[in-house]
């Protein structure tokens, strides 16, 4: 948040914007200048929403409305403003997922670029003195080996656009040895096998790891688990979303961990929230955009 804030203004396309939560976001981005908003939807009931919200200054200096028929009108509108440049980030309101994905990846005017998409949430922990990366719980159901090393490259990207220069990436399992037939383990060690030799960079891959033996120091000790990812991973990557999608909302609502999570690999970050997200989320998640901008 403190270095969003830091950070020239950014411009977020919101594509439906017509959804009280998305509203109190963006007034809570705009209050702490985070940044400037275009709101594509319908209107009237954007209005309606901003001026409940709104009161002691000129909100047309700092968010723009474009009238929208549709959903689907209003998703491609925002993805058309992000790809020519008008805005920096994409955010989803009002929109099914499926409908803002389906403009993202447009061959005409989306914001492919041949990478894989994948989600990274940046977790707030109590008792933890750094960020805890979740990747991907959101977009890729079971991906393959060539998929988690995109999935680790765009987790390893982010990261290094916040300041982690080498981050420690735990590729998680059930166990932390290799079994040959559980193949989270044997991927796993490829993984990190391909880091040592170079074919994922920027970062230092270790794996497999039980998730207590990539985050608890005491944990590897015990095991006899040493390297350098070992009881400090930075990024935890799930080899499966339904792991992920566990482990996200265990964090959320067993240990009140504070989230911002944003969709990589495409030309610009996209924030996919979703309805359940309180409006602190959205906003933690529009700050972490921000801050990921190239």
């Amino acid at each position: 948040m403190e270095d969003a804030i830091q950070l020239p203004e950014k411009v977020v396309a919101v594509a439906a914007a017509e959804d009280e939560e998305v509203i109190e976001a963006v007034v809570k981005a705009v209050e702490k200048r985070i940044a400037t908003f275009i709101l594509y939807g319908n209107e009237e009931k954007i209005k309606s929403l901003l001026t409940k919200r709104i009161a002691g200054y000129e909100v047309n200096q700092f968010v723009k409305i474009v009238d929208a028929k549709n959903e689907k009108e209003a998703a491609k509108f925002a993805v058309q403003g992000v790809n020519a440049g008008i805005a920096d980030v994409l955010m989803k309101g009002m929109v099914s997922t499926s409908v803002i994905l389906k403009e993202v990846l447009n061959k005409e005017y989306g914001l492919r670029t041949g990478s894989v998409l994948s989600h990274v949430a940046a977790f707030q922990i109590q008792g933890f003195d750094r960020l805890i990366f979740v990747t991907d719980a959101a977009m890729n159901i079971a991906p393959d080996l060539n998929q988690k090393v995109e999935i680790i490259n765009n987790a390893v990207g982010l990261a290094n656009r916040l300041g982690l220069s080498l981050p420690k990436v735990a590729v998680i399992s059930a166990v932390e040895t290799v079994n040959p037939n559980m193949g989270a383990t044997v991927d796993g060690a490829i993984l990190s096998q391909m880091n040592v030799r170079g074919q994922i960079k920027n970062c230092i891959v270790d794996g497999p790891l039980a998730l207590d033996n990539a985050i608890s120091m005491q944990a590897a000790e015990l095991k006899g688990i040493k390297g350098e990812v070992a009881g400090n991973a930075d990024i935890i990557m799930v080899p499966t979303i339904e792991v992920g999608n566990a482990l996200y909302k265990s964090l959320v609502y067993f240990a009140k961990a504070k989230v911002g999570a944003v969709i990589t690999g495409a030309k610009a970050p996209i924030v996919l929230t979703s309805r359940a997200d309180s409006a602190e989320s959205k906003l933690y998640s529009l700050a972490l955009a921000v801050r990921s901008v190239s």
